[in-house]
């Protein structure tokens, strides 16, 4: 694991550029109308595919807001916030949690989403803190606007406290191939996750693709993992895939480039994406 991790260390400054400045209406389908999913032979829902999401004028607002920092909304147009916080369900009230936050670029529009009532619960694991994101994590959480964020530093594989449960939604984005080089239990994560949501509640994924038939192992060289891995390994710990969205797929990604920030150059924010929207049965 120490040697796996060390050879990792330059690779995470460009992560870092990427992590930092890293109850609601249906989805709709294609032409939209409300969406509406049908069952396979053996009785389960089949996802929803949705093209077009449906922004309410409070979301819009959110990205919006004129304090955000201009630093954050440079990255708007390749990360898609509107449409992620939409996609989602997020509202105001909810408590909802975001893995492995890095600088906050996320958790802070979901504090600005939920709120004035809701709770957000941002996790760091201790690599994560003690390589880059300590010193800007802090400083995020320092800004009045994040007063709901609830600092949570603990691994993966038990990423929220007690106290976090019954949650309306859990975020996992651009991060969740990166708990393959990281050796994480996916398995008993995905299983953690799932005893934190309340029944109906929301497990979001959104992550570089990587080409079919790669599985995990482009996870450290290009940045990505095959979709239907993840789809596999979440559906496995019991949740079910209730919608993908396509607001973030790029068909001219050829993806054999490297996804990272680092690496990236002009391509940053232009890699084909996954959304997928589990829900707690």
């Amino acid at each position: 694991m120490r040697t796996m991790r060390m050879r990792t260390m330059s690779w995470l400054a460009g992560l870092s550029l990427l992590v930092a400045c890293s109850g609601a209406k249906a989805p709709v389908a294609t032409n939209g109308a409300p969406a509406s999913s049908s069952s396979t032979a053996t009785g389960s829902p089949e996802p929803t595919h949705v093209t077009n999401v449906d922004v309410s004028p409070a979301i819009a607002a959110v990205v919006g807001a004129a304090d955000r920092d201009a630093e954050d909304t440079k990255l708007d147009a390749g990360r898609h916030p509107a449409e992620t916080l939409a996609f989602f369900g997020i509202v105001p009230g909810q408590h909802v949690a975001e893995l492995v936050v890095g600088f906050g670029y996320t958790t802070e529009l979901l504090a600005r989403a939920v709120a004035p009532s809701g709770v957000v619960y941002g996790e760091n694991d201790k690599f994560v803190l003690e390589k880059f994101a300590e010193k800007g994590w802090a400083a995020r959480l320092a800004k009045p606007v994040n007063k709901l964020v609830v600092r949570v530093d603990r691994e993966l594989e038990d990423p929220l406290p007690a106290e976090a449960h019954d949650l309306d939604a859990v975020l996992f984005v651009l991060f969740y191939h990166d708990t393959v080089w990281l050796e994480t239990d996916r398995a008993k994560m995905n299983a953690s996750i799932f005893k934190s949501l309340k029944k109906g509640g929301v497990y979001g994924i959104v992550d570089h693709s990587g080409r079919p038939g790669t599985g995990t192992t482009e996870a450290l060289s290009l940045h990505r993992i095959e979709e239907k891995v993840v789809r596999e390994e979440i559906t496995a710990a019991g949740f079910v895939l209730a919608a993908d969205a396509s607001f973030m797929r790029n068909p001219d990604d050829a993806r054999d480039w490297n996804a990272s920030p680092m690496k990236a150059g002009e391509k940053r924010g232009k890699s084909d994406r996954f959304v997928l929207k589990f829900v707690k049965p």
